[in-house]
């Protein structure tokens, strides 16, 4: 494995280099668009066993949303149903011979964290409108305006860092361990990769759901309330 600070472009586009976990991304992006696209236009009223499993992951997905924010998941599905697959999948690529997961580079870490801010200050702004949002900063007291500012910031941090340490050391391992030991001792251990790149991408999700969450606020905050029709379908 290349140093994941250090990255060698694999081509121009005019001034513009081209690495290999940007060419990766941008063929997980288009495989789950394709497949989405491919999966979702035939739904049926009686479903297929597709159209099951992926019921199955959307009311999954949208039940832990609603405990977590205790709000209709609707608005919020689409992003974090997004950023759990791509992760998940991302991870998983370590996995497959002669790609190193997009995840495992400090960049495509960094990207995801922010679209997590961004998104944590776009509903939180929505939510609550801007002076309700920023208001949020002063709480408990103004005094804690820095404390809070630095929060925001450092919590964003610790997603990239997470997340990277976290795959870069798993594909180290592994790559290691491959090179000492010849192709049947790593079996375990691409087995633990399995298992920690579904729990990484879990993790990272239900931090994005949480730090989102908290931006919103809850009804007692002035928030949108849950609609009643997801109130009455919640478990």
């Amino acid at each position: 494995m290349e140093n994941p600070l250090s990255i060698e472009p694999l081509f121009h586009i005019g001034p513009v280099p081209v690495t290999g976990p940007v060419v990766v991304t941008w063929g997980l992006m288009i495989l789950l668009a394709g497949g989405s696209a491919l999966l979702t236009r035939n739904l049926k009223l009686r479903p297929g066993k597709t159209q099951v499993v992926l019921e199955l992951l959307v009311t999954t997905i949208d039940s832990q949303i609603r405990e977590t924010m205790n709000r209709d998941p609707a608005p919020y599905r689409a992003l974090i149903g997004t950023i759990l697959i791509f992760v998940l999948l991302a991870n998983w690529l370590s996995l497959v011979p002669g790609i190193e997961p997009p995840t495992a580079h400090v960049e495509t870490d960094a990207a995801l964290a922010l679209i997590v801010l961004a998104a944590t200050i776009a509903y939180g702004i929505r939510g609550r409108g801007l002076k309700g949002y920023l208001a949020t900063f002063a709480e408990p007291s103004w005094v804690m305006i820095p404390l809070n500012l630095v929060e925001q910031i450092t919590r964003t941090f610790s997603l990239v860092v997470r997340l990277f340490g976290n795959v870069m050391s798993g594909v180290f391992i592994v790559g290691i361990v491959l090179a000492l030991a010849g192709l049947f001792v790593p079996i375990p251990l691409m087995a633990l990769e399995l298992l920690t790149g579904a729990v990484q991408a879990y993790i990272f999700a239900i931090l994005a759901t949480v730090f989102i969450g908290a931006a919103v606020g809850d009804e007692l905050d002035g928030g949108d309330p849950l609609p009643q029709a997801s109130k009455e379908t919640a478990p």
